[in-house]
């Protein structure tokens, strides 16, 4: 028979099932009646869960959401196989009674007085399950999977092998532009130097002639010959 006062959710509880951690699950009791509906949470295995609240008062209309927490397991049960269950009980009560006024007696059974009660299975859902094994025959060995495998093969090796060949190409590129810069640079200090040579040539020829006048050194000629030292020292910085 169909619960008239409580819809309880979900119809069973599952349960993470971790070693040596707690783990905890929910259920949603909604007032299903214009009345004030009080409720009480029983387990046949009240030392390993915890619920809260495990009574109360659900107003007309209204939901109430109870967590029920699984304390830490030491040990993993044979093909997780559980056989706690849970009940949920239900019963009218008067306008305005509170969470603080449930007692055990609200809930035992006379004529005239209906309770109603909603069992719940505990299913254990286990946190790392272990991959199936495919028996033998069971592989997929179809063309068309082993084709599209290919292909996705061979994109992979087409994407490596841009990327190689464009790389290499960037290297080349830069080496180019590196050994052409050397080339200009050699290029360019080979004419300074021939040209300080020039010019210290000409001093050399100036300073021969100089040296053969009579009337000696002007103060025109030691300029001339000062401004040209200081030019052949700077060309010869430079190079």
């Amino acid at each position: 028979m169909s619960n008239t006062l409580l819809k309880v959710q979900p119809s069973e509880l599952k349960m993470l099932y971790e070693l040596h951690k707690q783990n905890s699950c929910y259920m949603q009791l909604t007032n299903k009646t214009d009345k004030y509906v009080a409720f009480k949470v029983k387990t046949t295995n009240p030392k390993k869960y915890s619920v809260r609240p495990n009574t109360g008062v659900v107003q007309p209309g209204s939901t109430c959401n109870v967590t029920v927490t699984m304390l830490a397991p030491k040990e993993i049960p044979q093909d997780y196989h559980c056989k706690d269950k849970f009940l949920v009980q239900s019963v009218v009560v008067e306008e305005g009674t509170a969470s603080k006024d449930i007692v055990s007696d609200m809930f035992n059974k006379a004529p005239g007085k209906v309770v109603e009660e909603f069992k719940l299975r505990v299913v254990y859902i286990p946190a790392n399950p272990p991959s199936p094994v495919p028996e033998e025959g069971e592989e997929d060995l179809s063309p068309r999977s082993s084709l599209a495998d290919d292909e996705a093969y061979r994109n992979s090796l087409f994407d490596v092998a841009s990327g190689s060949k464009s790389h290499e190409e960037t290297s080349i590129q830069e080496s180019s532009e590196v050994k052409s810069l050397i080339s200009r640079l050699t290029e360019e200090k080979r004419h300074a130097n021939e040209q300080n040579q020039k010019l210290r040539q000409q001093v050399d020829v100036l300073t021969k002639q100089l040296g053969k006048s009579r009337s000696g050194l002007s103060v025109t000629t030691i300029f001339i010959m000062f401004i040209l030292a200081i030019l052949i020292g700077y060309l010869a910085k430079r190079s």
